[in-house]
């Protein structure tokens, strides 16, 4: 029997696109229900009233394509609460329409290429979090060069790495350089090796800050957990 459990785990696989962490790990699943005939409704809540609606709207989609996905779901809808788009995010949603079409006239077109440019962030982010171990055990900008990613000790953070590489179409098999650009996949050399690293630091400390700052808005708005969140609310 499909089961509160089995929708949680599916929306562990939808990201806010900036953050790149799951919707559940940041509190913004308020809720998560399915009936015993498979209906299954989850509502979403979000740090403000304002966040922008391009993100909001990648966020519920995804949501709706991952419970719809379940076994043993026989309908799906997803619900955006207190946000200023809400009505044409859910209705767009709903019917299934692209961003462009939910947002008639006032839309350049659809979000492909937003959701191409965050996942890139998220590769420099993630090649921060894994480069940054190696050099504090002693490694040198040259020898993290060389490195593959099958040299690099496994980790958490390396499979993330991995994982948002594989989305962009980008190297990730084990014989796939450990540094390599974001948009070309090229591998990256030892003297363009220093201001790479320098653009990952800052990716990630940014992605990092706006992390902390949307926890806090959303503890300040909501003072409950959301469903699948694994912070203490403070």
């Amino acid at each position: 029997m499909t089961d509160q459990a089995s929708i949680l785990a599916a929306l562990e696989a939808v990201r806010d696109p900036e953050l790149d962490e799951p919707v559940t790990t940041l509190g913004f699943v308020a809720s998560c229900t399915i009936s015993a005939g498979g209906d299954a409704q989850v509502r979403l809540r979000l740090p403000t009233y304002f966040c922008a609606p391009n993100f909001a709207f990648l966020m519920v989609a995804d949501a709706y394509d991952a419970v719809t996905g379940v076994a043993g779901v026989r309908h799906t809808e997803v619900v955006l609460e207190d946000h200023f788009a809400a009505d044409a995010i859910n209705g767009g949603v709903a019917a299934r329409s692209g961003f462009a079409e939910s947002f008639d006239g006032l839309a350049d077109g659809e979000l492909d290429q937003l959701r191409t440019d965050f996942v890139r962030k998220a590769v420099m982010a993630g090649t921060d979090r894994v480069c940054r171990p190696l050099l504090a055990a002693g490694r040198t900008t040259d020898e993290l060069a060389e490195l593959t990613l099958g040299d690099t000790p496994p980790s958490a953070d390396l499979d993330r790495l991995r994982a948002r590489r594989a989305e962009l179409g980008l190297p990730s098999a084990d014989d796939s350089p450990l540094l390599v650009d974001a948009v070309t996949g090229e591998g990256v050399g030892a003297e363009a090796l220093p201001l790479h690293l320098r653009r990952a630091r800052l990716t990630r400390v940014n992605t990092e800050a706006n992390g902390s700052v949307c926890r806090g808005m959303l503890s300040h708005r909501y003072a409950t957990r959301g469903e699948g969140q694994l912070e203490e609310i403070t």
